[in-house]
């Protein structure tokens, strides 16, 4: 018979109340005094029978031992006296084989609730104890060795206290003496040491034992392992924390991109019209330092936000190692070694190159810093399958083979609380100003975004271990492509469509576009661009939009202008992705984008290109 979990605490918890006696109107107390009762009956008749059948024996053989006996004063009938003889004897018979029946059945009544009692306590998945007044065990359940590993021998000689973490003890002797006290139990959740050391999380409930007097007497207790339930319970929670963090995260750098890119654009117009020896110069290319140091951060957020705009690839973890193989030793030093296992049956994936790339520098300048008197580092990566023992630790896993990816240091190691938190942007454990806390926060991002799964194992002093997953592909590693130079335009002026909601932005690309000798019409948002359109006769030769605007998107509005307009090019200008132009973050095929925020060499380039391929 197969038996849930709840459903067998519940009828273990009956048992034992049962067992070790609860009240006078109990179903098991009063079975068992009726037994008793029908015991002394049984054994007192037995007593009387054979009281008289030796008194009937005596009666027949007086005569015969006392011959002086007169037989006036001892007449009875011979006959007569040998039949109530062997009718004693008879009804001796009788009873005897009732008193086996009843002891028959008594005993096999005993021995089936001693069986189902072993059934419940040996195969309860719950630990189950009864524990007098002062907390001395008076039973504890085999559950108890399988699942912390202590034998009977050993928890006899210790409280029901002495294993419960120091900062639960007094939660739960509150607990108890509530119990005692009103005789209703309350669950109750507490640490308790396992025999090698490592916290088990319990939950408890309990249940008092009275005697006849209505006296608690006894305490018996269930406890269930809740440790996988509450480990799950805290990566939702970090996972909720984390996806929040993401959102708000992905909507200020949007905000700030359009912000940064009239930083560094204005600051490109002023160092083109300020000579290097100028006084101001220097403050200039400070501006234009801080915006692409801002830019970076932000391109970071969205990283972790997932909200960045890929460009995925067919690629190969090992080669990617090892062509980034020499700026690693250079970044980590001498003082560390760095050993490569790549298993060559690794499998390929689809991901974007400069993110994976950005992914194990992360990995590996955590790790340098986590050694600062130098250690080992190895990166591994491997054939390896996720499968139902997986799912079963982490629900969210979707089974099938992944390119697996290792990064383990010998360093400081984390505890527990530290790696609760390491994910999340901005926190960091080093000094201030000597990082923004963004690496494992980009890297968690890029790999969630990519499909894939990033999970640390460590320990204070022992070292970390970053263990990567991501979906094997179906294909051949793409090479990696080499940057050509744009194909120069004819040198008549294009007509361009510039459409974005930020005003000075808008000001600063058509500035930009007309200085370059384009003609430029702009346009606030999609509405007002499709009037533009209609109205001008002249051919329009490029839309330049953002992805993001107020009512119409980008997309939307490019794609009314195609059919308006066939032949007119499109080049969409965003940093950050809503499902418009990209799928789950991944980029549509033949679509064309401007990363904002953008310098002025990134906009003239990607605007001639766009060009050039028209006129191919």
């Amino acid at each position: 018979m197969a038996w849930s979990r709840g459903a067998c605490s519940n009828a273990a918890m009956k048992l034992f109340t049962s067992a070790f006696g609860n009240n006078a109107t109990e179903f098991a107390g009063e079975t068992w005094r009726r037994s008793e009762r029908r015991q002394w009956w049984l054994s007192s008749t037995a007593i009387a029978v054979s009281l008289i059948l030796t008194s009937g024996i005596v009666s027949i053989l007086l005569p015969s031992m006392i011959p002086q006996l007169e037989p006036s004063s001892y007449a009875f009938d011979t006959d007569i006296a040998a039949h109530a003889l062997v009718g004693i004897i008879l009804l001796f018979d009788v009873y005897v084989v009732f008193q086996q029946v009843q002891l028959s059945r008594f005993r096999k009544q005993l021995a089936e609730r001693e069986e189902q009692f072993r059934l419940i306590s040996e195969n309860a998945a719950d630990m189950i104890a009864v524990v007098d007044t002062k907390g001395q065990r008076l039973y504890n359940s085999p559950s108890y060795e399988k699942l912390l590993g202590y034998t009977q021998e050993e928890l006899g000689k210790t409280s029901a206290f002495d294993q419960i973490h120091e900062d639960d003890r007094k939660a739960v002797v509150d607990a108890a003496s509530e119990a005692r006290r009103t005789g209703m139990g309350r669950t109750v959740e507490y640490r308790i040491r396992h025999k090698d050391g490592r916290w088990l999380t319990l939950e408890s409930t309990a249940s008092v034992v009275r005697n006849r007097d209505g006296e608690v007497k006894k305490l018996v207790i269930v406890n269930r392992d809740i440790t996988e339930r509450k480990q799950l319970e805290q990566q939702l929670h970090r996972s909720q924390k984390l996806e929040a963090i993401g959102r708000l995260s992905g909507g200020v750098a949007h905000d700030f991109n359009n912000l940064l890119g009239l930083i560094i654009g204005y600051s490109e117009a002023l160092q083109e019209r300020i000579p290097p020896d100028d006084p101001f110069r220097e403050a200039v290319d400070e501006i234009q330092n801080a915006g692409k140091r801002a830019a970076a951060l932000t391109q970071q957020l969205l990283a972790f936000s997932r909200k960045q705009v890929l460009e995925p690839r067919i690629l190969n973890l090992n080669t990617i190692i090892l062509d980034v193989e020499k700026m690693l030793r250079r970044l980590v030093g001498e003082d560390i070694q760095i050993d490569l296992l790549l298993a060559p049956d690794t499998g390929t994936v689809k991901a974007d190159r400069s993110q994976i790339e950005q992914v194990i520098l992360n990995l590996v300048v955590n790790a340098r810093d986590a050694m600062p008197e130098g250690g080992k580092l190895i990166i591994e990566t491997g054939k390896w399958t996720l499968d139902r023992s997986t799912v079963l630790r982490h629900p969210y896993v979707i089974p099938g083979p992944y390119a697996m990816l290792k990064v383990t240091d010998t360093g400081c190691g984390m505890d527990a609380e530290l790696q609760s938190h390491i994910f999340e942007p901005f926190f960091t454990t080093k000094e201030k100003g000597k990082g923004t806390g963004l690496g494992l926060a980009t890297a968690y991002g890029v790999i969630k975004q990519s499909g894939g799964y990033i999970w640390v194992d460590s320990e204070v002093g022992k070292g970390t271990t970053f263990r990567i997953y991501l979906p094997e592909a179906n294909g051949v590693s793409e090479p990696v492509s080499e940057v050509k130079a744009a194909a120069k335009v004819a040198p008549e002026r294009r007509t361009i469509l510039v459409v974005e909601d930020e005003r000075s932005l808008r000001k600063l690309t058509r500035k930009t576009l007309s200085d370059a000798g384009h003609k430029v019409f702009e346009a606030g948002d999609a509405a007002e661009a499709l009037e533009i359109s209609r109205k001008t006769t002249d051919t329009i030769d490029l839309l330049l939009t953002d992805v993001i605007m107020p009512g119409m998107s980008g997309k939307k509005l490019a794609d009314v202008l195609v059919v308006e307009r066939p032949g007119i090019g499109v080049l969409y200008m965003s940093g950050y992705t809503d499902g418009q132009i990209a799928t789950q973050g991944i980029l549509e095929q033949g679509t064309t984008i401007l990363r904002k925020p953008f310098t002025r060499d990134e906009l003239m380039r990607q605007v001639e290109n766009a060009l050039s391929a028209m006129v191919r």
